[in-house]
């Protein structure tokens, strides 16, 4: 069932179905782990229903956001989030696969919140497509998006992704061998001690010199500036 929502507490609203996925911590605390510029060119690939764009429009004025995402029932969704929300000057979204993007004026930054899991002959796959597609590498891998990033990327752009901890040496093995240099880890524990997901930044041709940082975040804590020591 089709539904609108809060886009928790950033004044903004969100299309949601009930039947497909709703946005959850890791979109907001990317966004909220994306260090802006003024005029800066973002994209964000796997952009789901929107709210990594939706997020980083309220952050900065005068940035450009393109969306990319391959499914249309859910590209509907985000298309109709941006014309509530009236920022349809800000960001523009694109309903393709996101390894055929490519765009002649390259970005600044590349946002993506990417299937988080492989497919095997044993894996677990949920009946329902749309779930599937989105939580799955179907259509586009961890690598893929790395490439993607790649080619849309100005020589000196940042990539800012989110993934699940269990494929945290497979990131910074694809980032690696893509040029990017590591300049930023955070991760993040939401219940116990065991870290459940990370956030990544990654520069272009820049020498890999990370810092390392961990957060605790749960579903009751603003996220909002938790990344202003990091």
């Amino acid at each position: 069932m089709r539904v609108l929502n809060d886009l928790f507490d950033y004044g903004l609203k969100i299309y949601q179905d009930s039947e497909y996925f709703k946005f959850s911590i890791d979109s907001i605390l990317l966004a909220e782990f994306v260090k802006l510029h003024k005029n800066e060119r973002i994209l964000d690939i796997c952009t789901g229903n929107a709210p990594i764009p939706m997020i980083l429009s309220t952050k900065e004025e005068s940035i450009h956001i393109d969306g990319v995402e391959i499914q249309k029932e859910i590209f509907d969704l985000a298309q109709k989030s941006i014309i509530e929300n009236g920022l349809e000057n800000k960001i523009h979204l694109f309903n393709i696969d996101a390894k055929s993007f490519l765009n002649a004026e390259k970005y600044d930054i590349v946002t993506c919140n990417p299937p988080y899991f492989k497919i095997t002959e044993t894996s677990e796959k949920n009946v329902n497509i749309i779930k599937r597609i989105a939580r799955h590498e179907m259509y586009i891998t961890l690598e893929d998006c790395i490439d993607v990033a790649k080619r849309n990327l100005k020589e000196t752009g940042r990539l800012y992704m989110v993934h699940r901890v269990d494929r945290f040496l497979d990131t910074i093995h694809h980032l690696e061998n893509k040029k990017f240099g590591i300049r930023k880890i955070v991760f993040v524990y939401t219940k116990d001690y065991k870290a459940e997901f990370f956030l990544i930044e990654a520069s272009r041709y820049k020498k890999s010199d990370p810092v390392v940082y961990s957060i605790y975040a749960n579903n009751k804590k603003c996220y909002k500036n938790i990344f202003e020591e990091a």
